[in-house]
């Protein structure tokens, strides 16, 4: 199978990438990426496209017809830009995507990373709720793609060093260790949600909607832990 990885210079996606590499399923992984991925990635089944317009993606098109998935691990926190940008890069940029892939491709599946106290009503007090609920509606509404699956991770324990990665990143991280000891349930690490995304990918699932317990619920199912 061939795979689409929006965001693969992120934590997320870049353990996305990592993990696909080592899937015998999959064949082709593509990058789809403002700049270069990290220099530890250096597989043969990883193809980069550089492309800096996440709202005009007519110079890729031919790509989004020969793939069988799309992974979208892009995001940023709400904390690190204006407003208008946070909504611009999380609801515009995704659904310019979807929208894109469903007018060539519409039989791919894609997987969206949104997050723990997403709000499908669109009525919370926080932008990131508001937001991401709103992004997923639009995605299952208007995105034109057959199955869409929605992932809301809750506290990500990161399984790989954080020296390079932005402050807030690299703060939440005890917080994170905490709730593993006092909530484990609310935990997952980037591995696990690296493979339980690629595994929905590669074959669909009855459900849509992925809190962080029904992800755990799948990983355990079919052995897709750490």
């Amino acid at each position: 199978m061939k795979i689409i990885i929006f965001g693969a210079t992120g934590l997320i996606g870049c353990e996305c990438v990592q993990q696909a590499i080592e899937d015998k399923d999959i064949e082709l992984i593509t990058a789809i990426t403002r700049r270069p991925l990290h220099k530890s990635i250096t597989s043969e089944k990883v193809n980069v496209v550089i492309h800096t317009d996440f709202l005009d993606y007519t110079p890729i098109l031919n790509l989004f017809e020969s793939h069988q998935i799309c992974i979208w691990a892009l995001g940023i926190s709400q904390n690190a830009v204006s407003e208008s940008e946070y909504i611009k890069i999380t609801h515009d940029y995704t659904l310019a995507a979807a929208k894109a892939i469903a007018s060539v491709n519409p039989d791919m599946r894609f997987v969206f990373v949104s997050g723990m106290g997403a709000d499908s009503s669109e009525q919370s007090r926080f932008l990131f709720g508001r937001i991401k609920g709103k992004t997923e509606n639009d995605l299952i509404n208007e995105g034109g793609l057959k199955d869409t699956y929605i992932v809301r991770p809750a506290s990500v324990l990161f399984s790989h060093t954080l020296s390079d990665k932005a402050w807030y990143e690299r703060a939440l991280q005890p917080l994170v260790h905490v709730v593993k000891v006092i909530k484990p349930s609310w935990t997952i690490s980037t591995i696990a949600l690296a493979r339980v995304m690629l595994f929905i990918g590669k074959n669909g699932h009855h459900a849509t909607l992925f809190e962080n317990e029904d992800l755990r619920e799948v990983i355990n199912e079919n052995q897709l832990g750490e």
